[in-house]
């Protein structure tokens, strides 16, 4: 599972076999786990992660 960038605590990376899933990264800090699609870019679900730092990862235009 390829990084694709680091920032403070969290980690984006995807699997490179989830061909049945549309685009799509996760974001991980120690055990929280988030998903987000990327077309168009929108919060998918997560695990452990709370409101707000969902809405520090995320903050759409």
């Amino acid at each position: 599972m390829p990084t694709v960038l680091r920032i403070g605590p969290f980690r984006f990376f995807f699997y490179s076999n989830e061909n049945a899933e549309p685009p799509h990264i996760h974001v991980q800090r120690d055990k929280a786990l988030a998903k987000f699609w990327l077309n168009p870019v929108q919060y998918a679900g997560s695990r452990h992660f709370s409101s707000k730092e969902i809405r520090d990862v995320y903050k759409p235009v």
